[in-house]
């Protein structure tokens, strides 16, 4: 396949040594002549283990060259390549200055060619830019459309300094976001031979993967810290804590609790939370991503209620208000501060909730019904049906099987906000809302 990298920074000159290495034939675009230069000698304008002798094989057979010319550049490419930086600015925004400029010269060399090109994107950026930005600045340029006359593909790159050629050969995913199945074929046909999962997806979906990856990768680095030195004054090795930690890939490297959703609750995770910030805090050391965890979580009980609240309706049914589903466990359950919330500003509430029914007459929950909120034990109704009947809004609590069979003879005028994604069918009705999808 014949390419052009936009961009000979760290992403580009990777992503062109490594394709052209692979048999594609490759023209490295870049405004800055010396780069284009050193490239165009053989010599790698970065420092990266692998890179250097890549790059200059690649020269010496003929299948990497670089210039400055972006319309000779797609003139004779199948693939036009975004790979050009996008700096924050001091506001913390980020600055698309330099996509949108050779979007530009794209575009202009998209008007003067016959036949259908690919754009992909790799540069980083936020949701809604490739629509915005990228795809409206192309159509200007060529007088051409997106999607009939050319294609449009967001291509993330997930490339460590350091370890990138490694990287590229050996990526966690490849993810390509399409705006048409042709474009994401051309793209998909340069990376089939990776050992990786390939995700074909939506633009706006690829757009955050990557921001998601990040943010992830700062977080887990400052937990660890935070760790480190809580466990410091308690004389506690911090590695050998979190060597321990990381052996379990069942829940603590793995999927698990990494769905959106409502927040937690139950008897272990905010007790436990609580004791460690407050045993941080009385050896005065500050941990502000652990003591944020709780206000956070509280963030999200409130989000549930404005979203109700925005619909203007006072009758509600709850169905589920333990922690989780499959046990009937109350204790620091998010939904049963939630109902208490909208007690208070005075809603009519129903709750179904076939575990705790049962749990007030033999589970170990019943002292802690009568005692603590038996107003909330008199909301509570046996019957599904009378429940449906009595409210203008359900909200689905727990992710308990049979409310998808419940939930199937509602109302298309009854709202649904759905707190746990019971069941992808749902989010067809026209009244249902979920409460971070």
């Amino acid at each position: 396949m014949r390419i052009a990298v936009f961009g000979l920074g760290y992403v580009g000159v990777v992503s062109a040594a490594c394709l052209a290495r692979n048999g594609h034939t490759v023209v490295g675009v870049d405004t800055n002549r010396t780069k284009v230069a050193l490239v165009n000698e053989g010599v790698s304008p970065i420092v990266e283990k692998g890179l250097e002798e890549i790059l200059r094989n690649a020269v010496d057979e003929g299948r990497l060259r670089a210039t400055t010319d972006a319309n000779e550049a797609v003139q004779s490419a199948d693939v036009a390549m975004v790979c050009v930086g996008t700096p924050g600015n001091g506001n913390g925004s980020l600055n698309s200055a330099f996509v949108e400029r050779v979007c530009r010269d794209i575009g202009q060399a998209l008007a003067r060619v016959d036949g259908r090109r690919v754009v992909a994107v790799r540069s980083t950026m936020l949701p809604g830019s490739m629509r915005d930005l990228v795809i409206p600045t192309l159509e200007e340029a060529s007088g051409k459309r997106a999607g009939a006359d050319f294609g449009v593909c967001f291509n993330p790159e997930f490339l460590r300094e350091g370890s990138a050629v490694h990287d590229f050969d050996d990526p966690p995913k490849t993810v390509i976001g399409e705006i048409d199945e042709a474009s994401g074929d051309v793209l998909a046909a340069l990376y089939e031979h990776l050992p990786a999962p390939l995700f074909r997806t939506d633009l706006g979906t690829a757009e955050m993967v990557k921001y998601v990856d990040n943010a992830w990768h700062a977080l887990k680095v400052v937990f660890a810290n935070e760790i480190g030195n809580v466990c410091k004054v308690a004389g506690v090795d911090s590695h050998a804590v979190m060597d321990i930690f990381c052996q379990d890939t069942k829940l603590n490297l793995s999927p698990c609790y990494l769905k959106p959703g409502f927040a937690f609750g139950g008897s272990c995770l905010p007790k436990d939370v609580r004791a460690l910030t407050h045993y941080a805090r009385s050896h005065d050391v500050e941990t502000p991503v652990l003591s944020s965890i709780l206000a956070s979580n509280e963030l999200q009980i409130r989000r549930a209620f404005n979203l109700l609240q925005g619909y203007g309706r006072r009758r509600i049914g709850v169905l589920g208000m333990s922690f989780k589903a499959g046990t009937d466990d109350l204790r620091e359950s998010p939904l049963v501060g939630l109902i208490e919330f909208l007690i208070g500003k005075g809603y009519e509430l129903s709750i179904y909730d076939r575990n705790v029914s049962l749990a007030k007459l033999i589970g170990a929950n019943r002292d802690y019904i009568l005692e603590h909120i038996p107003h909330i034990e008199k909301l509570m109704v046996d019957d599904p049906c009378r429940l449906i009947e009595r409210s203008d809004i359900l909200i689905i609590g727990t992710a308990e099987a049979e409310f998808s069979e419940i939930l199937r003879n509602v109302s298309h005028d009854t709202v649904i906000l759905d707190l746990v994604r019971l069941d992808n069918a749902l989010r067809e009705r026209p009244a249902y809302q979920g409460i971070c999808w």
